[in-house]
């Protein structure tokens, strides 16, 4: 009886509380959005499965010990994860665009206001009852305004670790949701007669420019904010690794067997951080419900930018491309295209989207960079 009695005990169903099915059933979630809708699979597949595997009863897999554990304090707590995939974009990232038009600098960098919106916003949530967010957290909950999720797991890592499967799980949901969440602010700020603005090609741009442009950028991250120089720095070897030409193999592998590898271990050491005891909570629906108004905050003042240009030039920047300043590569500026064909079947603004959204990747890094010198 009493073997009978400790085989029970032993059995996951013995041990599995409704917090952990409800996991279970959110990671299951996550694994059919997907697949079934194609909302970012590279990541939420993995941290789908993350989230379904950390709880487990008894296992112990997502704990200090457990598999999920090791490599999140190899990966995530050190930050090295989120430096390689910045590594890996910078190698998969074509700067031409923005070198071409570096005024779109100033759509990328209107995009992050965002940020800063949702960092005051957490901070108000405080004057109710069941929200306790500290000047850290609330940076680290500001980022997912910045649509990017390694600079996301980066600076929660850094400042707010408790939050960071929150926050994590936000950030990539938002992106995934940018052909949903985004056209209705696009079409709600600009007139018909704006989307349907055909925008000048682009000049070529020479193979020395793309060569010293990362060059250029790391030093002027070097000499004005040190602190946003690791995810500049990854960002911009890995376009250096493109651009360059002589590295071909070295670039081949940042744009793919690295970045594939980290991707799988970043989205399932993220998915061990969705345990029951430490998502289920208030503030966990503070994190969301932020991370969405950080979303179209930023999608809208990109907008806005855009439009202040459009009349500056004269009506030859068309406004939305400011909507691809949040830096949802290259998800953002395909739906800039599409709303733009909408409005007009010959205006095909995929090139000139890419500049801003570009921009907002690095203007991501750079509020990263702020936060973490006036914060951490």
């Amino acid at each position: 009886m009493d073997e009978l009695l400790r085989l029970w005990q032993s059995m996951g169903i013995a041990n599995l509380d409704w917090g952990q099915a409800l996991m279970m059933l959110v990671g299951g979630l996550l694994i059919y959005l997907a697949i079934a809708r194609r909302f970012e699979p590279l990541l939420l597949v993995p941290i789908g499965f993350g989230a379904i595997l950390t709880n487990v009863p008894i296992a112990g897999i997502g704990g200090p010990d457990g598999l999920l554990g090791l490599v999140y304090a190899a990966g995530v707590e050190t930050g090295v994860f989120p430096l390689l995939i910045f590594m890996g974009v910078g190698a998969l990232t074509d700067f031409g665009a923005l070198i071409a038009r570096p005024s779109t600098l100033l759509l990328g960098a209107a995009a992050q206001f965002g940020i800063f919106a949702t960092l005051i916003g957490a901070l108000a949530l405080n004057y109710l009852p069941w929200f306790s967010f500290t000047l850290a957290d609330a940076a680290a909950i500001s980022i997912i305004g910045g649509a990017d999720g390694p600079t996301a797991i980066f600076l929660a890592s850094r400042l707010a670790p408790d939050l960071l499967g929150a926050i994590a799980v936000a950030a990539y949901s938002y992106m995934a949701l940018v052909p949903i969440i985004q056209p209705p602010i696009m079409r709600a700020l600009t007139s018909q007669a704006e989307r349907a603005v055909v925008m000048e090609q682009l000049r070529p741009v020479s193979r020395l420019e793309r060569i010293l442009f990362p060059l250029l950028l790391l030093a002027l991250t070097a000499l004005l904010l040190p602190a946003a120089a690791p995810l500049i720095g990854m960002l911009t070897f890995g376009n250096l690794l493109r651009e360059s030409g002589v590295v071909e193999r070295l670039s081949r592998a940042a744009q793919n067997e690295i970045i594939n590898v980290v991707t799988i271990l970043l989205g399932l050491a993220v998915g061990s951080r969705l345990s029951a005891d430490k998502f289920l909570t208030v503030e966990t629906l503070g994190v969301l419900a932020l991370g969405a108004v950080a979303f179209a905050i930023g999608t809208a003042a990109g907008l806005l930018m855009g439009k202040l240009m459009h009349r500056l030039t004269g009506g030859r920047i068309n406004p939305l491309i400011g909507a691809a300043g949040v830096s949802a590569v290259p998800m953002a500026a395909r739906v800039v295209n599409r709303v733009g064909l909408e409005a007009n079947h010959h205006n095909f603004l995929l090139m000139h989207a890419m500049g801003p959204n570009v921009a907002g990747v690095i203007g991501s890094a750079v509020a990263a960079g702020i936060l973490l010198a006036l914060v951490g």
